[in-house]
């Protein structure tokens, strides 16, 4: 199935995402199947990374024209671009398609590959070396790669990846909740520092933006 990601900027989290009105509009242009991840008010606590003005929500629809959609999603932000991805499910998350919130911190990772790996040995060191590690060092239920294909939008900024991890809530204020360390300090700095270094390989450690978000599933009819 084809997906498309959006990724929405503006004052405030854009609520009228959860508008019937706006999702009605969204059906009425072939949507089925829409993902909203949005930085709201139960994510307040998380850390956010933004390399400018901060992503307010991140968007996802499968099977739809671009054009018609981005349209539609322009009447809920003042800025909206999209990009055509290829998802990769690395763990599937628990999923509810009635509109409810996850029980969970969506971390909403932007990635842009670094100008001195070529694209190839940027996806082998991600997808093969550094997933398992990130899996394995993080309280992670959840894991879901989309790598960029092309934009939809024009004007676009160069974006090569969306990554979309959850989390346990408790990981919004607890490192330890966080990384899966159990409370033992020194097994937190173990996977810290493995992590760290991993995501320097990526180059994720710089022009990076992570969006803390909360996750919300809706079928259209």
């Amino acid at each position: 199935m084809s997906k498309l990601v959006f990724a929405l900027w503006g004052e405030g989290p854009p609520t009228s995402l959860h508008d019937p009105g706006l999702h009605e509009r969204l059906a009425a242009v072939g949507v089925r199947r829409l993902q909203v991840n949005v930085d709201d008010e139960h994510v307040a606590p998380a850390m956010r990374i933004p390399t400018g003005d901060p992503v307010r929500a991140i968007v996802s629809v499968w099977d739809a024209e671009a054009g018609p959609v981005a349209e539609v999603l322009a009447t809920a932000a003042a800025t909206v671009h999209g990009w055509r991805v290829d998802e990769r499910r690395r763990l599937d998350p628990p999923e509810t398609w009635d509109g409810s919130r996850a029980d969970a911190l969506s971390n909403v990772a932007i990635l842009r590959r670094p100008d001195e790996l070529a694209h190839g040995e940027w996806l082998r060191r991600w997808m093969v070396e550094h997933t398992p590690i990130a899996i394995r060092t993080q309280a992670t239920f959840g894991y879901v790669q989309n790598v960029v294909v092309e934009p939809v939008t024009t004007g676009a900024p160069r974006v090569d990846a969306f990554v979309e991890e959850l989390f346990p809530s408790a990981a919004m204020t607890d490192m330890h909740a966080f990384y899966g360390s159990g409370g033992d300090d020194a097994e937190l700095g173990r996977r810290l520092t493995g992590l760290m270094a991993s995501v320097a390989r990526i180059g994720a450690d710089r022009d990076l933006d992570l969006v803390p978000t909360s996750r919300y599933l809706y079928a259209l009819r």
